[in-house]
């Protein structure tokens, strides 16, 4: 198994990736994904639209997290500027399967923006004010995603009715901002 600890992970995220590649006890599972079955496989289909690389497996099986497939998905979710890796969130990919469900579609979610190092970021916000300066993207909680053949207000929607955490809406740029922070929306260009 590769090595999923990078040097500047902080505690909380060895802690948060051990909860997750063991199985979530309902006391550390988010409300919303108490709906999710705990033992049902769940799937993620990921495709990054920068790299090109692909991700679409069973990531939960038998009421556990699967590490290796969390660390391809990380992979395909990884800074495309610079390659970085970042600890993501196992609920964001909850987050996305419950979107799948609702959707009722298993076309891959097309990445525009999944892991931001810290140093992109910075670089991104100082060019737009859409960009949070501690952005959720800078701790692997955060995806900018749209599905193909799904029309961007119905992903919003869908979005919308996880209740995940943070779901922006840009219909200008064409994606959804999906996020595992706190609950709450917004609209961007």
């Amino acid at each position: 198994m590769p090595n999923l600890v990078p040097k500047t992970w902080r505690r909380r995220d060895t802690l948060a990736f051990a909860a997750g590649a063991l199985g979530f006890s309902a006391l550390s599972v988010p409300n919303w994904a108490n709906a999710l079955p705990v033992t049902a496989p769940r799937r993620a289909a990921l495709k990054n639209l920068h790299t090109g690389d692909a991700f679409n497996d069973v990531y939960f099986e038998n009421g556990r997290y699967l590490p290796d497939a969390l660390a391809e998905a990380q992979r395909v979710l990884r800074d495309w500027r610079n390659g970085e890796e970042h600890f993501m969130d196992p609920g964001l990919f909850d987050a996305l399967h419950a979107i799948s469900e609702k959707l009722e579609t298993r076309a891959p979610f097309q990445i525009i923006s999944g892991y931001r190092s810290p140093k992109t970021n910075a670089m991104l916000h100082a060019r737009s004010k859409g960009v949070a300066s501690n952005s959720q993207h800078t701790q692997g909680k955060a995806l900018d995603v749209r599905i193909q053949g799904v029309d961007l207000a119905n992903l919003h929607k869908a979005a919308l009715a996880v209740g995940a955490g943070g779901v922006g809406y840009y219909p200008v740029s064409n994606f959804v901002h999906v996020d595992t922070g706190r609950v709450r929306q917004w609209r961007g260009a």
